[in-house]
């Protein structure tokens, strides 16, 4: 499992012109899958993502989480995270779990990140053509490997 984690001031993600999730002060979340993934997977990464101290602390220093600082979290399947460039110019994206297999993936991950934060976490439409909005704060951007933890 991937993804890149941003934090944001806000993020919307929409469908067809109408917004299915948004979020204020918190992380947008863009999450890929590989058949492979288990459940242990998908439990470490949430929480991780929950105790990632990329939050201003009162002295301005990054030192907080969000759960901390009472932030939401926008989550978004990604399969493309999964791209692989190493041959030609057209990404292969034979290592993304497909459809069927992402798609519970990625509800079990919501599933985790919701009992982490402990308040629902709004996402975008499996398999849709979206447009993401995002106000990324700082800029900080970090992305997360499941099989290479760090």
């Amino acid at each position: 499992m991937r993804v890149v984690v941003q934090r944001v001031a806000a993020a919307r993600v929409e469908v067809g012109g109408e917004v299915v999730g948004a979020i204020g002060a918190g992380l947008l979340v863009l999450a890929g899958f590989e058949a492979s993934d288990t459940d242990s997977d998908l439990a470490w990464m949430s929480a991780k993502l929950v105790r990632l101290r990329i939050f201003a602390d009162a002295a301005g220093a990054m030192n907080d989480s969000i759960l901390e600082v009472g932030g939401e979290i926008l989550a978004v399947s990604q399969f493309t995270l999964f791209a692989s460039t190493r041959k030609g110019n057209r990404p292969s994206w034979s290592r993304a779990a497909r459809p069927e297999i992402a798609q519970p993936l990625f509800q079990r991950f919501v599933d985790h990140l919701e009992r982490a934060l402990g308040r629902p976490v709004p996402t975008g439409v499996f398999g849709a053509d979206m447009q993401l909005h995002l106000v990324n704060d700082g800029p900080v951007t970090i992305s997360i490997d499941s099989r290479q933890p760090e």
